[in-house]
């Protein structure tokens, strides 16, 4: 039903120049205020939306489109970018077949990891190709340009850790780096050891430490998942590896304390700068203060976590819990301040490199959208919005971010160090 609304929505919209309305929420991430046929929805919802404003794809954007189509079905992930260009150069055929006849031909694009996009991306290069100069065709598909595990970007470039730098692609390379690939690596080195020793579960994961066990986990541990939330997410993955039932409990536990270690060995500062960050809201919490702080931007946060104040009213049929205070006379949750600022203080981050982003693509005449870390433009743009992208990560991180939040919390909560 929910896909049969979106495309009852969508064309309603079809060939009509629509807006989306952004939200922000408290740490100034923001999300599209229409919850039907937005950017920030699933594969079909983005599939369907194009930008109004069409550009000519000009000398890089026919292999920009390339690129983007390699990415979004999912088979070059670890190849440099000529090589994806190649892949679909060699893949031609099955891209015209899927654009010319999505329903009654080989269906090649419904086995990528993002079918609906990946078939609005075969259609749009068809059309270039077949035009007269693809060059000149004016193309309306936007390309996105997706951060490598951003929360551990903003966390390497905090400690200044070139190691953590690279493994998050940081750093120039022809090839991007796996970091869910090398922790899975990590683990699985800690499990041939434990096996070795006679370990019995290490001896029953045999063949299951891959990355795509692991990156959930490792996607969102610098964003606050405990050691519980992993091992949900881990045995998960496992289940779908036919592990048996009967073990999976603990599987999934000793899975996710190797890859909270592989972590820890891999990003070292950024462990530092997270204990940081929860020992520094555990003694804000203690002031009976919430932790606030300003982003670079000068976006004043503050985190609206308290302990409930309620009365209780019961009656025969159930019972009503009524608020007692207003949030101004709560008192903090210190356990819930810990665990949510070091998240929500890197998502700050991630949205104040975004509306640099945006801000700097505006002024040099570019369309620009967003979905937190994954940056979209027209083919033609991509390589001007990948070079601005970077010069605001830069401008972002060469501020003092962790000096001037020292300075803050010292000067609003007395003898805090």
């Amino acid at each position: 039903m929910t896909a049969l609304y979106k495309l009852s929505v969508a064309n309603h919209f079809r060939d009509r120049v629509f807006w989306l309305p952004l939200n922000m929420d408290f740490r100034g991430r923001v999300y599209p205020i229409p919850p039907h046929c937005c950017h920030v929805g699933d594969d079909l919802s983005r599939g369907m939306l194009q930008f109004a404003e069409g550009v000519p794809l000009g000398p890089d954007g026919l292999r920009w489109l390339k690129i983007h189509l390699a990415n979004l079905y999912g088979a070059k992930k670890k190849s440099s970018l000529d090589e994806r260009v190649e892949y679909t150069d060699q893949m031609m055929p099955e891209v015209l077949d899927s654009a010319d006849n999505p329903l009654t031909g080989a269906r090649w694009w419904m086995h990528g990891d993002e079918p609906w996009q990946v078939l609005a991306t075969c259609m749009e290069i068809a059309k270039a190709v077949r035009s007269p100069d693809p060059a000149q065709y004016v193309s309306h598909q936007p390309v996105h340009q997706d951060g490598s595990c951003n929360g551990l970007q903003h966390y390497a470039a905090l400690g200044h850790d070139r190691y953590g730098a690279r493994q998050v692609n940081l750093i120039p390379a022809d090839r991007p780096q796996d970091v869910y690939a090398e922790v899975a690596k990590l683990v699985e080195e800690a499990r041939l050891h434990d096996a070795e020793q006679g370990h019995r579960i290490a001896t029953l994961l045999e063949d299951k430490v891959t990355r795509r066990v692991v990156k959930q986990t490792v996607m969102t541990i610098v964003y606050g998942v405990t050691f519980v939330g992993g091992r949900l997410q881990i045995e998960r993955q496992l289940k779908d590896l036919d592990l048996d039932e009967r073990v999976l409990f603990e599987a999934s536990a000793y899975l996710v304390h190797k890859v909270f270690a592989s972590i820890g060995q891999m990003f070292t500062r950024a462990k530092a700068i997270q204990d940081w960050f929860a020992l520094s809201a555990t003694h804000i919490a203690y002031t009976g203060h919430c932790v606030d702080w300003y982003t670079p931007l000068s976006l004043y946060v503050c985190q609206p976590y308290c302990k409930k104040a309620v009365k209780t009213i019961k009656t025969r049929l159930q019972g009503i819990e009524i608020p007692t205070q207003g949030f101004a006379m709560s008192v903090p949750d210190s356990r819930k301040q810990r665990a949510a600022f070091p998240p929500n203080f890197v998502h700050s981050l991630d949205s104040t490199h975004m509306m640099l982003t945006a801000v700097h693509c505006q002024r040099a005449g570019i369309n620009f959208a967003s979905v937190h870390d994954s940056f979209w433009t027209h083919a033609a743009h991509i390589d001007i919005m990948n070079r601005l992208c970077r010069e605001q990560f830069v401008s972002l991180h060469t501020q003092p971010i962790l000096q001037d939040l020292q300075a803050h919390f010292v000067d609003n909560y007395g003898g805090l160090k």
